[in-house]
């Protein structure tokens, strides 16, 4: 079971990053000095031996935006679209903002069939494993275009988690807008408190992802919850830390004591067979 000493010594690291990460809340815009400041951050590690890949949501926010629109839950179809001309934008500022740091990036789309599918699932670790030896960071996100059952992985909560089975990372961090896990909603009871390590998910710990998201996430920490059923069960360490801050990220890389950290069980009995398929 590892320390936060130990998680220095992570080689390849998944970091997930949701809507509510990127835009300013007020206006809804991209905060491109934190995107900026994400860049700079991820390169850095990648600079210092790091094997990073991102898995980022924000790409309909991206288009809402950009088109002045709104829309429903229930029109899949525009939001379909908007996903994929959000895609296109946001791949784009990742793309020039790396760039400026002297970093590759390679966008990667996924449906939950491509993880499902075992050819697909060993094509897409392939694929992951070049870019990581090329030293490009694969930003990840879900293939929304073509996906009819809207958000199946929860703001992309636990995408990540199969990101990091997949690709047999060695940590994962789930960057949210709170500090971590607590043991009652922080943002309607101040006297919330906490909990900076899980060693078992039980029902209890389950129990406390009860909430809803924020405005422009669609992952509350019910999602987070199981991408940390699904780290634990594979045998991978995981966190959950405050995004607000992203020099919170190499911190609690060098073992600093923020946020939560889900410990992983012994050994690997996660099935990507068993994983649940929304028809």
């Amino acid at each position: 079971m590892s320390t936060r000493e130990e998680l220095k010594n992570k080689k390849r690291i998944v970091i997930k990053i949701g809507s509510s990460s990127l835009f300013h809340m007020e206006t809804g815009k991209l905060n491109l000095l934190k995107i900026d400041r994400l860049a700079r951050i991820l390169t850095d590690l990648s600079n210092a031996g790091k094997e990073v890949i991102l898995v980022s949501s924000g790409a309909q926010a991206t288009a809402k935006s950009t088109l002045g629109i709104t829309y429903g839950k229930d029109d899949i179809p525009l939001r379909q679209a908007c996903a994929s001309i959000g895609q296109a934008q946001l791949i784009t500022i990742y793309q020039k903002l790396f760039a400026e740091y002297g970093k590759t990036v390679a966008q990667v789309l996924l449906t939950r069939y491509t993880i499902h599918s075992q050819l697909t699932r060993t094509n897409a670790a392939n694929t992951f494993n070049e870019l990581l030896q090329l030293g490009a960071i694969p930003i990840v996100n879900e293939n929304d275009t073509v996906t009819t059952e809207e958000i199946e992985f929860g703001d992309n909560d636990c995408l990540s988690a199969l990101v990091a089975v997949l690709t047999e990372a060695d940590l994962l961090i789930i960057l949210s807008d709170i500090d971590g896990l607590f043991d009652d909603n922080p943002k309607t009871n101040p006297d919330a408190k906490l909990i900076n390590d899980v060693y078992e998910l039980d029902e209890h710990i389950m129990a406390m992802g009860k909430g809803a998201g924020s405005d422009f996430g669609t992952g509350g920490m019910a999602s987070k919850l199981e991408a940390a059923r699904i780290a634990e069960s594979a045998g991978l360490d995981m966190l959950i830390i405050n995004g607000n801050d992203l020099l919170n990220i190499p911190r609690v890389i060098d073992g600093e004591n923020i946020g939560t950290f889900f410990h992983a069980a012994q050994g690997n009995t996660f099935k990507f067979s068993e994983f649940d398929i929304k028809d």
